[in-house]
């Protein structure tokens, strides 16, 4: 069964609500974002995510010792590299990563197999800011990747709309959503719920 990552939660009620639906993944935004958080809140939203479902801190282009620190302090599982990361400077950090790749072409596809990383985040290309855009890209250039599915998490633009068919083309680990959970910039829990439904085949539209 795909497994699901919610993004860019701020408030404690859509955390519960992501983790009663049964969202395997949460992600606290530490990058510039509308959805950024700060290292205070995100230790008071760790505590209502329960073990089972894993933490993942998004970061851009930030220094190794504030990941480190943020890490340790919220007891991040995961550190989502959404920037310009190389793989030598995730290697060195040597904590357990995602990282994230903004596909266009076949070339972004193949740059992301030279990196060797626990799971690899297949995006569109951000707008205002890394990742996020709402838009998707097409999911034909992941045809062929040299990269195991059982590594691949797909993002951008997915809706409780498109997730069961983008699940069955694809066939990801996991799919990633933010701003599909979003009414006005805000998330919104009925949306949270019917995303998870139809990502696990759970619902039928």
């Amino acid at each position: 069964m795909t497994k699901v990552k919610i993004c860019g939660l701020k408030e404690a009620e859509h955390i519960q609500a992501a983790v009663e639906a049964g969202a395997d993944f949460i992600g606290l935004m530490f990058a510039p974002s509308k959805r950024r958080i700060t290292i205070e809140q995100a230790i008071v939203l760790a505590q209502h995510i329960p073990p089972n479902v894993k933490k993942v801190g998004v970061f851009v282009n930030e220094k190794p010792e504030i990941i480190k620190q943020i890490a340790e302090l919220v007891g991040l599982d995961f550190i989502q590299y959404h920037g310009d990361e190389s793989a030598e400077q995730i290697a060195a950090i040597g904590l357990p990563a995602i990282k994230a790749f903004s596909i266009r072409t076949k070339e972004d596809v193949k740059r992301a197999s030279t990196y060797t990383i626990d799971y690899y985040l297949f995006d569109a290309p951000g707008t205002d800011f890394r990742g996020g855009s709402g838009n998707s890209f097409d999911w034909t250039l992941l045809d062929d990747v040299n990269i195991p599915l059982d590594k691949v998490i797909l993002a951008g633009g997915l809706t409780e709309e498109n997730v069961g068919i983008a699940t069955m083309l694809v066939q990801p680990f996991a799919v990633d959503v933010s701003s599909g959970v979003e009414i006005d910039g805000r998330k919104d829990i009925e949306k949270i719920k019917r995303f998870v439904e139809c990502a696990k085949g759970e619902f039928i539209l």
